[in-house]
């Protein structure tokens, strides 16, 4: 990071952080990428992009967009939103094709874009099947819509499936890809999209205040996280796994979402208090958190080594014999 070479970003002059980008987009087939300082902002950005004020975006009612991003399709593009339903927050063609409103139907708002999630955060870090991705890029070309992915964890999703970044660079209009998770960098998201869109992208970030100065620091890190952490990520899943095989074992555990990638999902059963669960796994030096009542997230990621995920296994086992006097 200290040896990257750096410049003024907002007038395109960071060395560093122009390499990334071309980076990310080679690596995807894509034509441009536009580096900004979180995942919220390029999923915002890659939104306004292709959306004007009263239009609608469809998403899942559990997608990161909708749920965590602080009402930013309201406040940022003026959109209201379609909510889908479907298992581990993924869902089909069909339904998306039933969920279009009529072009010429001046009551209902103008369907514009769709974005999916994947891997699914709250979904338990499902992947989505390539066919299923490409039934909804087919829905969208017949309908005239742009396709957007939350690709937050995309990564993880293209080592679990053996999958090429560039067959998704074919099917999504734009791609919003983190650095800051599984991959390890301090900060940083990219979005990816042709040069049309990534121009119009650099405005908005413009007015969203996501301008920076000398960021090549910051790019560097992603672009040694690009380089060097990607296939790692088998490691996180594999822990993963072991953990929620663990978990399914114990009888203070009542479900365990099915375990794909890197994040673990489960619920406490009802006679357990999650934030005294929480509480005893922190006395042990294990984070987690509660993503509603009873439902607890944990996520793996490059540093949690071996010896800490042994003491991870070690404090879930202790909790069932002594957790309900703590």
């Amino acid at each position: 990071m200290m040896s990257a070479k750096v410049g003024d970003d907002v007038y395109g002059e960071d060395a560093a952080v122009n390499a990334l980008q071309r980076h990310a987009a080679e690596m995807f087939g894509m034509e441009s990428a536009l580096f900004c300082p979180s995942g919220t902002m390029t999923n915002q950005i890659g939104i306004r992009v292709h959306v004007q004020p009263g239009d609608e975006v469809v998403c899942h009612e559990l997608s990161h967009i909708y749920l965590y991003e602080g009402g930013g399709i309201a406040s940022n593009s003026g959109c209201s939103v379609r909510l889908m339903r479907g298992e581990y927050g993924k869902f089909s063609a069909e339904q998306l094709a039933k969920n279009i409103n009529p072009v010429d139907d001046s009551h209902a708002a103008m369907t514009r874009l769709v974005a999916i999630e994947n891997t699914t955060n709250v979904g338990g870090g499902s992947c989505w099947d390539i066919v299923d991705i490409e039934g909804i890029r087919q829905v969208c070309d017949q309908h005239g819509l742009a396709l957007h992915l939350d690709g937050a964890r995309v990564f993880n999703a293209l080592v679990a499936n053996d999958q090429s970044p560039k067959r998704f660079g074919e099917l999504f209009d734009t791609i919003s890809i983190c650095l800051s998770k599984g991959l390890g960098a301090p900060v940083g998201s990219l979005l990816l999209g042709n040069k049309e869109l990534i121009a119009k992208a650099h405005r908005v970030r413009k007015s969203m205040g996501g301008g920076m100065r000398q960021a090549g620091y910051l790019a560097a890190a992603g672009t040694y996280a690009l380089e060097h952490h990607v296939e790692r990520l088998r490691d996180d899943h594999n822990k993963a796994r072991m953990l929620g095989d663990e978990l399914s074992g114990l009888s203070y555990v009542h479900a365990v979402l099915p375990v794909a990638t890197n994040i673990v999902i489960f619920d406490l059963d009802d006679s357990i208090d999650s934030d005294r669960f929480l509480d005893y796994l922190h006395q042990q030096g294990v984070l987690g958190m509660i993503l509603k009542g009873q439902t607890i997230r944990f996520v793996f990621h490059l540093d949690i080594s071996d010896a800490q995920f042994e003491e991870v296994l070690s404090a879930v086992k202790r909790f069932e014999s002594d957790g309900v006097t703590v």
